[in-house]
């Protein structure tokens, strides 16, 4: 049981690291926010698609109910990342982060109230720690100028993800991750198809390669595997275990970008490691 606990904690663990190139590469693409998320959607689905017709993965939806489910959280999910998006082109990666890391406090907030799980206040305790390490990452901190906007697109976004993930929470116990997210990036596609016609996507050549990348290791691997983990994880649990992302993402720049950490880098992902190790103990207890 311990060895299945801890394969199960690696597997969040990696998806984390896939996900955590949602930052940079939400940064760096130079497309308006709606348009990369429809490319980051359409691509990812086709990949999500390719795989679950050679693996052979059951795709049939069971009840209208479930249908609905699906289209709900889809919605949740395509407003989460362009408000994120807006968030990290308002301000910077760290900003952003810092913002929509939010998230698994405002989780265990509320899937009480959505999911038959008991309230832990320890879940605040920790998030609590998480905010306070990712403030010491954030290398400045301005109000003035975009910084205040991005911030509020930031917590939205993580309100939206938050309800994202209970409610796909609730359908893992009938459908694998790999289909809810394969159905959630069809839905999307669809539903923001008009800004591919409305807006300027004269760049979208450049800028193709990050945008692949975008759909392949941030979405179709990344989120696919982190919705997959709510079978053995609480939504809570898996939010602030994931809270490893600024720290990821803080790694890779160092070793592709040479970007040295300072003194708060330290301290900052200490204080988030440190949330994740003793999650991953009281995970593996109950």
């Amino acid at each position: 049981m311990k060895n299945q606990h801890s394969r199960n904690l690696i597997f969040l663990l990696i998806a984390t690291l896939f996900g955590s190139t949602s930052g940079p590469l939400g940064k760096f693409i130079d497309l308006a926010p709606p348009v990369v998320i429809w490319c980051r959607c359409f691509l990812g689905g086709l990949f999500l698609y390719a795989f679950c017709y050679f693996q052979k993965v059951n795709l049939k939806i069971y009840s209208k109910r479930d249908f609905t489910t699906l289209f709900i959280s889809a919605l949740f999910f395509g407003a989460h990342w362009i408000t994120y998006f807006y968030a990290l082109k308002l301000s910077n990666v760290a900003i952003g982060m810092l913002s929509l890391f939010t998230y698994p406090m405002l989780t265990a907030l509320i899937e009480p109230l959505f999911i038959k799980v008991k309230f832990d206040p320890m879940y605040i305790v920790l998030s609590l720690m998480v905010l306070l390490g990712l403030y010491i990452l954030t290398p400045s901190f301005n109000s003035e100028s975009s910084y205040f906007e991005a911030i509020l697109f930031g917590v939205i976004s993580a309100l939206l993800y938050a309800l994202r993930n209970i409610i796909s929470k609730k359908l893992i116990s009938r459908y694998t991750g790999t289909s809810i997210m394969l159905y959630q990036l069809a839905i999307l596609s669809i539903v923001l198809l008009p800004a591919i016609f409305y807006m300027d996507t004269s760049n979208i050549s450049n800028q193709f390669p990050f945008v692949v990348s975008l759909a392949l290791i941030t979405t179709a691997i990344g989120h696919t595997m982190i919705v997959s983990s709510f079978k053995h994880f609480s939504v809570s649990t898996a939010s602030i275990i994931s809270s490893t992302q600024p720290v990821f993402g803080i790694i890779l720049a160092f070793l592709f970008l040479n970007e040295i950490p300072t003194l708060n880098t330290f301290f900052g992902g200490s204080l988030i490691l440190a949330t994740v190790v003793i999650e991953s103990v009281r995970s593996r207890n109950k």
